[in-house]
């Protein structure tokens, strides 16, 4: 049956009168109570009412009841006045006191109110508030925060708490929150309704409700949490869709260079783990688009092996390969492995930084343009629009969370005829699942958890007393007698009068008059000239020297295997898996090695190094002390700049977004769909309107 079609008329007796849609109040300018509160509203970026009903709280406290409070606790109450008087101060400037009696349904108290005369005539007796202040007993509640409150019963639920700025409390942001509540109504839902219903979700403008006004806060924030999840997984899924769609040279099967590389020059066997990868690689350089691969593995696992295999596939084929890191320590010490790993004779190698002399920067660019050149190993030199390749097939991006996202696309717009090239993303990090998919959501993973044969534990201690540091320094002169050699970090190159931390300059000083007066001292830091810091790394490596006294520039590609021993000094400015990459620089040869860290005895994250050798559980339990943080990853691209969602908590509705993501594309992987308008409009305002670019069929 046709369906039915309802024909224009003329309106007849009766009829309700037409009514244009009403504009949306989210786009009303946003009117401050005076002067000082505009500029504070302007330096938060609230300047409509939508920013203000988006601007969320960034916690919330939990309600007390008068009669729970206890004697110098700080804590947020509602309640109702009963009276309030003003009351003049001896103190000369300063203005009349307001004191309230104020109750709730378990008990009676004073509260004061400092410098505030006019609350005398706007508190009047029977108005509710929620007070945030301390509690001093007989004295009573000294306010610090106040603002009028119908939302919640006393010790009912939590109470938001906003980002404030000076020139605006938190307690005003919600009265403006609640002067606009009304609004609500105006905001758009983004997700279609049988997408919503399915999840059992509420709409958006009621989450946002609960997440300022309570009761039911927590299932609010969840809601946004998953709108927020699910826009950066579609952006994942669309881009994964894009690069398969984007042409790349084919590397077919493994040729007789890499057959020879791993049976005749490479000095040990590959363990089974990097054999994976490299199966997991050759699979995708077979493929006629761009591989996309994270490899991240177990602190001295082998990464640098399974990488400089990429990159010989290439060149087997008569392509370029380029290995790019982020800071000229680690890539010397990459083309350093790289030459122990495989010699000269079989490929020639160059490496390019800013600190390449003028003549050998000129010679190297003309040999990758003509491709005399197969491999190169640089900085950010390679992107310069200076640099040419004549046919790059295969990039490996070491450290790749600290190049930015336009750093990282300039080197693939390197490839020749239109053609991508293959990228191995590289980091010496464990990442947990979780953040695997909040920051590397585009890319195919691989893990390399087995470390090489022979590889002995690395016994880790905490040092918090001067009995046990000088334990400490007696257990790395045995190590030093016995021939072994030994790191020492320190947090800061120069000594500062803000912070209290040891620094490598002076502490070296020190140590080669004290501690280790009896052997050779080198210093490392990263502000040495490139020429100083290649001379002490080399001494150090060639067995010249006994310390290497360095800040945490040696935290990743220093691979000395004599080393057995390391202090780090004021080990608790550094994080979990900065130290756990630190300690790997040690227990890389045949002999057993000890990590001492100088810290307090009860700190959760130095005790975690302490009871783990494990780089992945650290990296779990890492996230959970530092919850979300500020992680490594996608900070440069602000994919992982949440306002919302919390990880790990929010782990299940990332697992939740990642599905209903793939199962939104797989239907409509445009974004075209009717349905799907306002969820597109949603992506394109949060990542901007090149994401909604049409992908190639």
């Amino acid at each position: 049956m046709p369906p039915t079609v309802f024909a224009s008329r003329d309106p007849l007796p009766g009829d309700a009168p037409f009514r244009a849609p009403r504009p949306s109040r989210l786009a009303e300018p946003l009117t401050a109570p005076h002067r000082k509160a505009a500029d504070a509203l302007e330096a938060l970026e609230l300047r409509t009412v939508g920013d203000l009903l988006e601007h969320l709280p960034r916690d919330r406290r939990e309600g007390a009841t008068i009669g729970e409070l206890q004697i110098d606790q700080t804590a947020t109450v509602v309640v109702e006045v009963r009276s309030i008087r003003s009351r003049s101060v001896r103190r000369r400037g300063m203005r009349p006191l307001v004191e309230a009696t104020v109750a709730d349904g378990t008990g009676v108290m004073k509260a004061t109110f400092f410098n505030q005369p006019w609350l005398e005539t706007r508190y009047r007796p029977g108005t509710r508030l929620q007070l945030h202040g301390k509690f001093l007993g007989g004295r009573g509640f000294r306010v610090a925060e106040h603002r009028v409150t119908e939302a919640l019963a006393a010790g009912s639920d939590s109470v938001a708490v906003y980002a404030a700025s000076e020139g605006v409390t938190s307690s005003e942001l919600h009265a403006l929150v609640d002067a606009h509540r009304g609004a609500l109504h105006d905001v758009v839902e983004p997700l279609p309704a049988r997408l919503r219903t399915g999840e059992r979700l509420p709409d958006r403008p009621g989450a946002l409700d609960a997440v300022h006004f309570g009761p039911r806060s927590e299932e609010g924030r969840r809601r946004l949490a998953f709108d927020e999840l699910l826009l950066v997984q579609l952006l994942f899924w669309r881009r994964r869709a894009r690069h398969a769609a984007t042409a790349a040279p084919v590397l077919d099967q493994p040729g007789e260079l890499t057959a020879r590389w791993l049976r005749e020059v490479l000095p040990f066997t590959p363990t089974d783990d990097q054999r994976a990868a490299m199966a997991a690689i050759d699979a995708d350089l077979a493929r006629e688009h761009p591989m996309q691969r994270l490899l991240m593995g177990e602190v001295g696992s082998g990464k640098t092996v399974v990488a400089l295999y990429a990159l010989l596939r290439a060149v087997e084929h008569g392509m370029q390969a380029a290995l790019m890191a982020p800071t000229e320590t680690l890539t010397e010490q990459h083309f350093a492995t790289i030459a122990a790993l495989m010699p000269g004779e079989l490929v020639p190698a160059a490496l390019l930084t800013g600190s390449t002399p003028a003549a050998r920067r000129v010679d190297i660019l003309a040999k990758l343009a003509s491709g005399e050149l197969g491999l190169v190993v640089g900085t950010h030199a390679l992107i310069e629009p200076t640099v040419e390749f004549e046919r790059l097939a295969v990039v490996v991006v070491d450290e790749q969370h600290r190049f930015g996202v336009r750093q990282r696309a300039a080197l693939d717009r390197k490839g020749f005829a239109g053609l991508g090239p293959h990228v191995l993303h590289m980091t010496a990090t464990p990442i947990p699942r979780t953040l695997r998919l909040l920051d590397y959501g585009e890319l195919d993973h691989t893990v390399i958890r087995e470390l090489p044969g022979g590889r002995k534990p690395i016994q880790t201690f905490v040092a918090s007393t001067e009995a046990r540091r000088e334990r400490a320094y007696e257990r790395v002169r045995e190590e030093l007698r016995a021939g072994r050699q030994a790191f020492v970090v320190c947090p800061l190159v120069e000594e500062s009068e803000l912070l209290e931390a040891r620094a490598a300059t002076r502490e070296y000083e020190r140590l080669q008059r004290t501690e280790f007066a009896d052997f050779r001292c080198v210093l490392l830091h990263g502000q040495m000239r490139p020429r100083d810091k290649q001379e002490a790394m080399a001494a150090f490596a060639a067995g010249q020297a006994d310390v290497l006294v360095a800040t945490s520039v040696i935290e990743v590609g220093i691979d000395v295997p004599n080393a057995t021993v390391m202090l780090v000094e004021d080990a608790e400015r550094y994080g979990i898996s900065q130290l756990h990459q630190l300690r790997g620089r040690i227990g890389r040869g045949g002999h057993a090695s000890v990590c001492i860290l100088f810290g307090a005895a009860g700190s959760p994250r130095l005790r975690a190094l302490e009871q783990h050798s494990d780089g992945f559980a650290l990296a779990e339990i890492d996230l959970e002390l530092r919850k979300e943080g500020e992680l490594a990853g996608t900070r440069q691209s602000g994919l992982g700049e949440f306002r919302v969602a919390r990880m790990p908590d929010d782990e299940d509705l990332l697992e939740r977004a990642r599905t209903v993501a793939e199962r939104v594309l797989a239907l409509d992987q445009q974004l075209e769909a009717p349905e799907h308008a306002l969820l597109a409009d949603a992506l394109r305002a949060r990542y901007g309107a090149e994401e909604l670019e049409p992908l190639p069929a």
